[in-house]
């Protein structure tokens, strides 16, 4: 995410940290409960009217705390947070993306929660995304969801093609050709995201950056073969051409739902708008399927989510509320409501209910979370993709070369990552 902020951007989020801020806003007096604010982050539609049913159990269970709910833009919290973090007027918990836990958590603006009521269960979570919410030793989330990316397919185009779910980019080539010729349908459509162009990197056995070896390595070799495997995917029968557009998420998320393309790659986000499309409102015909691999044999997807974060900068009396509300919101039952309601995936097993289980696009999504690829616990990383979202639409557009594109990103990302070489 772009690290800038305009001028109204930043007013804007003065106003909403002074409004909402819970270190300085007690929201109640000696003998009266405890008001936390909590800032979500999901999307407002679809998944925030659950999140705000469970706020009322937590409240009729837990007399002296209240709870302000606040709903942020995702692409804005991350500066709104941290803008109303340094001014110590942020909110008592953030559900914060996991490439934003370990940025904030050394600028000291969450709490260290090991040991704390908020990860009481710790052992119930999945080991890798405790992992993924940890700097430097100690923990700074609670993970609430999880996701990663995935081949989503029509099942119906794929049968009356007679193709199965491709391994391969170039079993991608072939079968999106002839999804093409035996429907009518584009087989694939790809996107010029830095972040769902991710996996061709890891296809190739690499990354944007070796962080162990404090090395750039978006301009290597293994690179520029993965993103010239992407680029490739933007030509050809079968092939959709790539979409520069600011509306480019909505074009090929809206092609899919609809049946007018019979692939892409996308996230669990987006499985109650799967539903919602022409073409699933049969549940069962969305295919789920492992991102394909690239030559050196290797599949994977980065590893996504958010986590449950709690303000450095809020009072005890507010810390030891905030503690009790994550515990609740990431607890089994909290999880498998939010699953069932959101269709998003729980990050600990005992949620994973046969009812939550029974969701295909959940079920789907449970058998392609082995090949996902944790974050390496680099306070910059996910602002090592803002390079790359400029300069790979230009690549893709024909702007200009993938050579020249990578060169620029490498620069760009040297100076996020200083202490790197090259």
């Amino acid at each position: 995410m772009r690290r800038g902020i305009a001028a109204t951007a930043l007013v804007a989020s003065l106003a909403l940290a002074a409004t909402a801020c819970g270190g300085d806003d007690s929201g109640s007096d000696s003998s009266g409960p405890v008001t936390i604010t909590w800032w979500d982050t999901s999307n407002a539609t679809n998944e925030a009217p659950t999140y705000q049913a469970l706020i009322k159990e937590f409240e009729a269970a837990n007399k002296d705390v209240k709870v302000k709910y606040v709903n942020v833009q995702f692409d804005q919290a991350q500066n709104k947070f941290d803008t109303a973090a340094g001014s110590k007027g942020a909110p008592d918990v953030l559900r914060s993306e996991v490439g934003w836990t370990p940025a904030f958590a050394k600028k000291g603006y969450f709490l260290p929660l090991d040991g704390t009521e908020a990860l009481a269960d710790k052992d119930k979570f999945k080991s890798n995304l405790i992992e993924q919410a940890q700097y430097e030793g100690k923990t700074y989330g609670v993970p609430l969801v999880t996701d990663t990316l995935a081949l989503v397919y029509n099942k119906q185009l794929f049968a009356k093609a007679g193709v199965q779910p491709p391994k391969t980019w170039d079993e991608l080539k072939t079968a999106a050709a002839t999804v093409k010729a035996k429907t009518g349908v584009d087989g694939y459509w790809g996107s010029t995201q830095a972040y769902y162009a991710q996996s061709f990197l890891y296809g190739e056995g690499t990354d944007t950056v070796d962080a162990g070896a404090k090395k750039i390595t978006v301009n290597s070799a293994a690179a520029k073969k993965g993103y010239g495997t992407w680029l490739s995917l933007f030509s050809g029968k079968g092939l959709h051409k790539a979409d520069t557009t600011a509306d480019a998420y909505a074009h090929i998320q809206d092609a899919f739902v609809n049946g007018k393309v019979a692939a892409i790659i996308q996230g669990p986000w987006e499985i109650t708008n799967f539903y919602k499309g022409s073409a699933f409102a049969d549940k069962n015909n969305l295919g789920i399927a492992t991102v394909p691999a690239g030559s050196a044999g290797k599949a994977g997807a980065p590893t996504g989510g958010h986590n449950l974060s709690v303000y450095a900068g809020s009072d005890s009396a507010h810390q030891k509320a905030a503690l009790k509300f994550v515990n609740f919101m990431t607890s089994a039952k909290s999880q498998s409501a939010i699953a069932l309601k959101n269709s998003t995936l729980p990050t600990r097993d005992d949620a994973y209910t046969d009812q939550v289980k029974a969701d295909p696009g959940i079920a789907g999504y449970g058998t392609v979370l082995s090949a996902a690829q944790p974050r390496p616990a680099l306070p910059e990383y996910s602002s090592l993709w803002g390079p790359l979202d400029t300069e790979l639409p230009k690549i893709a557009g024909g702007k200009e070369s993938l050579d020249k594109g990578l060169s620029n990103a490498e620069v760009a990302i040297a100076k996020l990552v200083p202490d790197f070489s090259k």
